[in-house]
């Protein structure tokens, strides 16, 4: 039995189940029943009898885009480990981009994050590459950056405030900077963070990194080391937008693609394309009346 609940308007999705049943049973996927869900009249939960979760997915996109989603083989429960991306997933912009604005090459920069966050770059070359165009740029750079440049996304702080009234550990995992996911991962409340290191020398970016790098394998294994700490027995929840997600989103129960790149929204078994990260919550099947408002 797989599970699948879809976040858009009421008129939409009941307009089109109908007419979209008998065609998806054409093409082997079959619904046991789809309603609205009673806490939430924009959700709608749809099952199957089949086991082809991707051909279920297929059929949803096909039929019902744009929607918010989620698709698994049970009724989600809230998730006792959330661990999420940072750029364009927790915050709207790619800070290593905002830098590049302030040392006069953000096209430059953001040409190759874009290639990177589609998987068309090796995630660490493309860190050092655009790191080592940074040398020399001060550090008051940082600062300035974040005040002026980096904002929450919608929903972020409501989800992590509620996911961690109901016991959730909350851990921010980036291939970015400390110097960003500190003070952003304390403005949304999480509990850990975990990111890359920016050398500094004289108070000005010498070009390199201090310590290791954080790339999609540190991603998923900062997921599994956190839920062995855990007892190793709880459900799972990620969010992320890149190519460099993508192994942290496929380890994950509830793997949820954010405003995702192409390859990024394949290999996630959720995605939010049309609403904000309060989606997370709606398809979790929380109550709108449990939810931190922050």
């Amino acid at each position: 039995m797989l599970i699948a609940r879809l976040i858009a308007e009421p008129d939409h999705l009941s307009a089109r189940i109908d007419a979209a049943r008998a065609e998806m049973h054409e093409s082997g996927v079959r619904l046991a029943s789809a309603a609205m869900l009673d806490f939430c009249d924009q959700t709608m939960q749809i099952a199957s009898p089949d086991s082809d979760a991707a051909a279920l997915r297929k059929a949803l996109d096909d039929h019902f885009a744009p929607t918010d989603g989620l698709v698994c083989d049970h009724e989600p429960i809230v998730p006792g480990l959330f661990i999420s991306d940072m750029d364009s997933t927790m915050i709207g912009q790619e800070c290593i981009d905002e830098l590049g604005d302030f040392a006069g090459i953000k096209d430059r920069i953001a040409e190759i994050t874009e290639r990177a966050m589609q998987g068309e770059l090796d995630f660490e070359q493309a860190l050092r590459e655009r790191v080592g165009l940074l040398k020399g740029l001060s550090v008051d750079a940082i600062e300035e950056c974040l005040a002026s440049r980096i904002r929450a996304v919608d929903g972020a702080r409501t989800l992590v405030a509620t996911l961690k009234k109901f016991g959730c550990r909350t851990v921010l995992v980036t291939g970015g900077f400390h110097h960003f996911a500190d003070p952003v991962a304390a403005h949304l409340g999480f509990d850990y963070v975990v990111g890359n290191r920016l050398e500094v020398v004289d108070g000005k970016l010498t070009g390199g990194l201090d310590g290791p790098i954080v790339d999609s394998s540190v991603k998923k294994a900062t997921l599994l080391a956190e839920l062995e700490l855990l007892g190793g027995n709880v459900t799972t929840l990620a969010t992320g937008d890149g190519a460099n997600d993508i192994p942290m989103l496929e380890a994950a129960h509830y793997g949820i693609a954010y405003r995702a790149k192409p390859k990024a929204r394949a290999a996630a078994n959720g995605w939010i394309d049309r609403g904000d990260l309060t989606s997370v919550l709606r398809l979790l099947g929380i109550d709108e009346q449990e939810w931190v408002r922050v």
